[in-house]
């Protein structure tokens, strides 16, 4: 697999249809090594991961937040991306970073991803996701919910975006 960091980049799509064969534990690792290389604030690392591979899991994560985690209940895993807000006061970039870092690992080794918020997001239900993944997941308090990653071989083709799709009237030199 001997890819340049710039064709992961160009292919790289979100895909929300999954093969249900499971994800191998030596990629499951190599994602999680992924993560925890991630750049963070002061070094601080105030993540921490959750890996779901239980369907029952996965299915009670996609109606946690009732628009745009669907695609959990067939992903063969997912990843939730925790933070501890106490550790670091940017805990909200460094959570964003590690799941694009996830997010590329995965497009490396042959892997499709789809992101879901999760962290500032109702639950359908009068609640928050946060609350409802914290309660499926029996996190303990003081840790938040940032995202899930949903993970796996994928079911559906989609082609990175062209370079006619890239809108470079938002790149500014030197000044606005």
């Amino acid at each position: 697999m001997d890819q340049s960091f710039m064709k992961i980049i160009r292919d790289r799509r979100s895909v929300r249809v999954f093969e249900p064969r499971p994800v191998e534990e030596e990629k499951v690792s190599l994602l999680l090594e992924a993560a925890l290389r991630s750049p963070s604030s002061r070094g601080l690392n105030p993540w921490q991961f959750v890996v779901v591979t239980e369907k029952k899991t996965l299915e009670a994560l996609s109606v946690a937040k009732p628009h745009g985690a669907g695609f959990l209940a067939g992903a063969p895993l997912g990843i939730v991306v925790l933070a501890d807000p106490r550790r670091c006061d940017v805990w909200v970039e460094d959570t964003s970073i590690v799941a694009t870092y996830i997010q590329l690992a995965a497009e490396f080794i042959g892997l499709k991803s789809c992101w879901a918020q999760i962290r500032l997001r109702e639950d359908g239900q009068g609640g928050m996701a946060t609350d409802r993944a914290r309660e499926i997941l029996a996190i303990p308090e003081g840790l938040e919910v940032a995202s899930i990653i949903g993970i796996g071989y994928p079911d559906e083709e989609k082609k990175g975006h062209p370079e006619s799709y890239l809108d470079f009237s938002k790149v500014h030199y030197d000044t606005f």
